[in-house]
């Protein structure tokens, strides 16, 4: 699934190359996604204008100048692709959303994105975000905040961090990668993180994030840019799927220490270091 520097870097490509422009036509050749698109979506924000791009969390908005915004999930496969004019169509090319600036279209295999739509004025009161935790790039999030979320639960970090209630966006991949930055095991119970440790993973996060949407995200499976390129931080994981390899900040003996290693928390690969991570 795109986890946040995926999705941030589809927006960025979007808002770079169609902008602020009208929508002309908007096609939808599936309705049935993982929940049904709107009937009437089509026609409500056709002949609108985009205003603006923004990221919520794994989810992509564009406000319209009507009052409405679209709601975009990209789900576990789902790909955007950007041409200037009407691309030939290929097989799960669900969406095409013609503007004055070019094409977008919207494919997706497994069919579990989610397309949709709700008025600007009450995005943050929408089910998707109402319940939502604080972005990991927000000035509040401090080290006292993440203290007080994490004091009572019992659960381990890894888990927490992957709790949208908590801190929204952040993925499987990036809670292994920011967890060894910061040197703390992925099941270690959150309650028992210092006020100094939630400080140090919260700037181990935001460092993670912020060279993967440099890096473009990561691209494990299915995930592309929209002009079709692959991202290139897989290529600076430390842990994620490098069971057995020694870590690039360790000396350790791996013979002896077995490098890298996996474990299953709440049903997810976690990789650490464990001679690195306390």
């Amino acid at each position: 699934m795109p986890e946040l520097p995926e999705v941030e870097t589809i927006k960025t490509a979007i808002e770079k190359s169609i902008g602020k422009t009208n929508i002309i036509k908007v096609s939808i050749n599936n309705k049935n996604l993982r929940e049904k698109i709107p009937d009437d979506l089509a026609t409500k924000v056709q002949g609108a204008g985009i205003i603006r791009y923004r990221r919520r969390a794994k989810y992509i908005i564009i406000s319209l100048d009507n009052g409405l915004s679209l709601i975009w999930h990209l789900g576990m496969s789902g790909r955007v692709k950007i041409s200037e004019s009407m691309p030939p169509l290929v097989k799960h090319d669900h969406i095409v959303i013609e503007t004055g600036n070019g094409v977008i279209v919207y494919n997706d295999a497994r069919r579990f994105g989610l397309f949709t739509y709700c008025s600007t004025e009450n995005l943050e009161q929408h089910r998707f975000f109402c319940k939502m935790g604080i972005e990991p790039f927000d000035e509040n999030l401090t080290p006292a905040y993440l203290a007080e979320k994490l004091k009572n639960k019992k659960v381990p970090i890894k888990i927490a961090l992957l709790d949208q209630n908590i801190i929204t966006g952040i993925g499987n991949i990036y809670a292994s990668e920011a967890l060894y930055l910061a040197g703390i095991l992925p099941d270690r119970t959150a309650a028992s993180l210092s006020a100094g440790e939630c400080g140090k993973l919260i700037e181990s996060v935001i460092s993670v994030l912020k060279q993967a949407i440099a890096a473009g995200g990561s691209t494990l499976k299915d995930y592309q840019k929209p002009d079709g390129s692959l991202g290139y931080f897989q290529n600076m994981h430390c842990v994620y799927n490098k069971t057995g390899q020694k870590c690039p900040h360790c000396n350790c003996n791996v013979n002896r220490t077995g490098g890298i290693r996996k474990t299953v928390l709440g049903g997810r690969s976690t990789f650490f270091c464990p001679v690195r991570q306390k």
